[in-house]
């Protein structure tokens, strides 16, 4: 077994396990217990809980750890399950599958849950079919297609997948199946809990059905009895529940009346009960010898087979798939189907030659040691990191959400209602929770620059109320101690640091210029004047690019209406000329950059070097800023030059190093759309504008995913884009670089730009 690969992912802090759990009885529950049992043991119970399915007219007294439940003939059921997943915040989701166990023909249900869910699906597929029928295979093939990693337990169920299925052996992990960790044990030590103490036990355990074949070990009893007359056999586990359903003990009383009618009946116990995991420890560890006596060959994968290898036991089997690959080298006796002379050969060597038969154990026993539910439980994380790393690489949206995509080509008209829901009369709060405002995580310095920048923006009198409200917001943030801006507000107004970042203050910055270079308000301009003057000096300290970046903007918006104020010119050229400095520092060929990495606002750099060089007409920053800007854009595309992929957040970009694709923030298709409209307005390339139509078309769905960040029914804009779903939240910064890019775009004076937004307007 694999240690989960250093992906550079944290390890997922949800996971939702859909398949049956106990206390209904059967295979598939048992393993789905264990299997989160085994990794809330090895990761937290807090990562893991079950969504199990109950059969029709059955209810079941389920632990905690199962949140929601499936009612396998509701369709809605599925539908519903697929929604709690989706807003519950779950990283990935694990499915057991199993055709019998979910509803509609061949269980296709279940496909109504996989096709809405945004997040990554590893399934573990318990039957592969050499030759299914047509539901079948329609069935498994699109699982597989919905899976993002699938999982088997033997390597027969792998080759068929690609042989039968066309499925690539390169999605398929092998996981054999999880067996307790138990000690290696003389069956002596456990023959006293069911009174065969002095006496060779040989055991089949599981459910019993007709495919089991027992009644070929009864058959077999009369010659091992007449060499070892001490032997009894021990048939454990309850009825199979839908065999009883259908024939109640009809299978059981025939096994009776055949040892009856053999005259063995004394030699064979019946234990007519489903067994704990507990009691199969001691069940197992009292035989001798272990019999799967199955009648079906087209079995991949037997849970009983594995604990008994597991428990080091001496095992006589028929050739089922699983059973010759897991008994392979000498890890037990292989007889042909139906033949009860070969189970009492192959049983009385066994009985006959002890060195032989705890050789074969002890083969058994070591073979398992990989296969422990804490190795099964650390091999399950690896193939779950695989999965959530795949889709960072490739992702996808839901057919759902494809959908929604085609329909928002004709999305065209935005609104202020989010924002002004996320206002109050302190300025915008931080966060949302969907579309709320959440209250908890109180305000920011840097959300009311941006608010103010967007009001001032909107340029009408009925947001001029905004405009004074985050101006004031300001005017509160500024600590005249420090003669720097405040950044964190708590909902109670309590600042929460005495100083903010050197970004904040930037932004700050930006806003107030913005302020005295767009309106005529004669009171929001003295305010913003008067507040400009307290907080520039600041600035010059910084050490920040983005800091230096932002207050050049602001500057040159200052200048746009004060042009000749000298000092103010004086600050913008020297934090332009830091930035041409780092720039030429540490850029080289291959990597065109101001730092040794990429992270946020990149094209603010960019863009405020070059609209100081085109102010000052200094002609270096000028081709400099385009230089780096052009290599950004390059950098955003990833090989598809229609689709605009920013710098993830998960780890950003370092030179040399890999490029983070996820998380995608709105805040940077904003920046590179105002770096390339100026870039567009400076030279007059056209390229750029089509760079900034590509950028903001991002917005709409043309990204990752293929989903629309912006809402239309609210006027926010969702938080950024996961490797497998959008982030709901409405935040602030989100919903605020949508809207200063759309202003942005809707100032362009140009034929195509007409005809892409003659539908969208700014409505309060």
């Amino acid at each position: 077994m694999e240690e989960p690969r250093p992906l550079g992912l944290s390890l997922p802090t949800r996971i939702a396990f859909i398949g049956n759990y106990l206390p209904r009885q059967c295979g598939i529950a048992t393993f789905t217990t264990d299997l989160c049992t085994a990794m809330g043991a090895e990761y937290g119970v807090g990562r893991m809980f079950a969504i199990p399915v109950n059969d029709p007219e059955s209810s079941y007294e389920y632990p905690e750890a199962v949140r929601l439940e499936l009612e396998q003939e509701e369709c809605s059921s599925y539908q519903r399950a697929a929604d709690f997943l989706n807003f519950n915040g779950n990283d990935l989701v694990c499915l057991q599958h199993e055709y019998g166990i979910f509803g509609g023909p061949a269980g296709k249900h279940i496909l109504t849950l996989l096709r809405r869910l945004k997040m990554p699906l590893v399934t573990t597929l318990h039957t592969v079919l050499r030759e299914p029928d047509w539901d079948q295979r329609a069935v498994l093939e699109e699982i597989a297609q919905l899976s993002d990693r699938l999982i088997v337990m033997s390597e027969h169920a792998a080759d068929l997948l690609q042989e039968v299925y066309g499925i690539p052996r390169g999605k398929v992990d092998v996981i054999p199946h999880g067996v307790p960790d138990l000690p290696f044990m003389d069956p002596n030590y456990f023959k006293d809990q069911f009174g065969t103490e002095g006496k060779s036990v040989v055991l089949t355990f599981g459910l019993l059905s007709p495919n089991k074949g027992v009644e070929n070990v009864i058959n077999a009893l009369p010659a091992i009895l007449a060499i070892h007359p001490d032997l009894v056999y021990i048939i454990s586990g309850a009825t199979h529940p839908h065999i009883k359903r259908r024939e109640g003990e009809r299978y059981r009383d025939s096994l009776r009346a055949l040892a009856e009618e053999l005259g063995v009946g004394p030699n064979v116990i019946f234990n007519n009960r489903f067994v704990s995991t507990e009691e199969l420890v001691e069940h197992v560890g009292a035989a001798d010898i272990y019999i799967t006596p199955y009648r079906q060959e087209a079995q991949v994968v037997s849970g009983t087979l594995a604990i008994a290898i597991g428990a080091g036991k001496a095992i006589i089997s028929t050739p089922y798939w699983h059973a010759k690959e897991l008994l392979a080298d000498g890890r037990g006796i292989i007889v042909p189907f139906d033949d009860p002379a070969a189970i009492a050969a192959a049983a009385t060597a066994l009985l006959d030659n002890d060195a032989d038969r705890h050789a074969m154990r002890k083969r058994a026993y070591l073979y398992a040691r990989a296969t422990t539910w804490p190795e099964t439980a650390r091999a399950y994380m690896a193939s779950f990191q695989r999965a959530r790393a795949e889709r960072m690489l490739r992702p996808r949206a839901t057919r759902e959400d494809a959908a929604t995509l085609e329909e928002s080509a004709t999305l065209a008209r935005l609104n202020t209602h989010h924002l002004l829901s996320m206002t109050d009369d302190t300025g915008i709060l931080q966060h949302a929770i969907f579309s709320l405002p959440n209250c908890l995580e109180g305000y920011t310095t840097d959300d009311n620059a941006r608010a103010l920048i967007v009001a001032v923006l909107l340029n009408g009198s009925s947001h001029a109320g905004l405009s004074r409200r985050y101006l004031t917001f300001l005017w509160h943030a500024f600590n005249d101690k420090t003669g720097r801006f405040r950044n964190f507000l708590s909902y109670d107004r309590k600042w929460l640091e005495p100083s903010g970042s050197e970004d904040s203050h930037g932004r700050a910055m930006w806003a107030l210029g913005t302020v005295l270079g767009n309106t005529k308000d004669a009171g929001l301009r003295g305010a913003a004047g008067r507040l400009f003057e307290k907080a520039f000096p600041a600035a010059s300290t910084f050490s920040s690019p983005r800091a230096w970046a932002f207050s050049i903007l602001g500057m040159q918006a200052y200048l746009d209406w004060f042009p000749g104020d000298r000092v103010v010119q004086g600050a913008r050229n020297l934090l332009a000329n830091r930035l041409l400095d780092i720039y030429m520092r540490a850029s080289s060929p291959g990597w065109k950059w101001f730092e040794t990495s990429l992270s946020y606002s990149n094209a603010r750099l960019s863009q405020a070097l070059l609209l100081a060089g085109h102010q000052s007409k200094n002609q270096r920053m000028v081709e400099m800023g385009c230089e780096s800007l052009r290599w950004l854009v390059a950098e955003q595309h990833r090989g598809d030059s229609d689709i605009f992929v920013p710098i993830g957040s998960m780890g950003f970009f370092a030179e040399g190093g890999e490029k983070a694709r996820f998380d995608q923030q709105p805040v940077e298709a904003c920046a590179t759309i105002a770096a390339c409209l100026l870039a567009y307005r400076v030279t007059a390339e056209r390229h750029w504008l089509d760079e900034a139509w590509s950028a903001f078309r991002w917005f709409l769905g043309a990204n990752d995913l293929g989903i629309p960040l912006y809402d239309p029914a609210t006027g926010g804009c969702r938080d950024g884009l996961h490797p497998d779903r959008v982030n709901e939240n409405q935040g602030a910064e989100s919903t605020l670089s949508f809207l200063m890019a759309l202003l942005d775009m809707q100032s362009l004076e140009a034929p195509t730009v007409d005809t892409m937004v003659h539908e969208m307007s700014v409505s309060s």
